[in-house]
């Protein structure tokens, strides 16, 4: 039950944009920045680092969510989300990727954790400085997502069909229509 009075329609961190609308633009910008908008990073492997911190953060909401989106993008792949929620380092992914998924572990642990052998490995592996700036924005910022839901308590769909049935809007029209998919949603009414 939530912590406060929240649209009860309206699941987890959608919820919470129709509660603070003022919020929910910038939020919305910099998940369809770091998510979304064109990077060297394809679209799954950022939904990918989004779930996997999500799952670290057992924010069943996000890590659900994020990882339907990462699986749209891999043509319907649940199997190689779970495999890297379960254990990244034998995922069917890129060697580049683990060293990612290593640094934004890391930081979900706390920014201090990461090391510059840590940052030296990922280079080693492929990864661009910006990739790696943007993997720890992405661990980063999941963190405050995860936390932002789960602190006020949002409720959390449990079929996984719902989450299937939203990625694909997402995947396809990314993270800035949120806010006014959620005006939508509550017949234009934001409180």
């Amino acid at each position: 039950m939530p912590h406060i009075r929240l649209n009860e329609e309206l699941p987890g961190i959608r919820s919470l944009f129709d509660f603070r609308p003022e919020t929910a633009g910038p939020l919305c910008r910099l998940a369809d920045i770091l998510l979304h908008q064109s990077s060297s990073l394809s679209r799954a492997d950022r939904e990918l680092i989004a779930t996997y911190v999500s799952s670290l953060n057992d924010c069943y909401y996000c890590q659900t969510s994020h990882g339907a989106i990462a699986a749209y993008h891999l043509g319907g792949d649940e199997g190689a989300v779970l495999h890297v929620k379960r254990d990244f380092t034998t995922a069917p992914i890129s060697r580049k990727l683990k060293t990612l998924l290593a640094i934004a572990e890391k930081v979900q642990k706390g920014g201090k954790q990461v090391a510059a052998a840590d940052v030296e490995n990922a280079k080693k592996a492929g990864a661009t400085d910006l990739e790696v700036h943007d993997t720890v924005l992405i661990a980063a910022a999941f963190c405050m997502y995860n936390r932002y839901v789960d602190g006020l308590g949002t409720w959390a769909p449990q079929d996984a069909e719902s989450y299937k049935q939203r990625a694909a809007t997402v995947a396809e029209g990314g993270y800035n229509r949120i806010p006014s998919d959620v005006k939508h949603q509550t017949n234009g009414q934001i409180p």
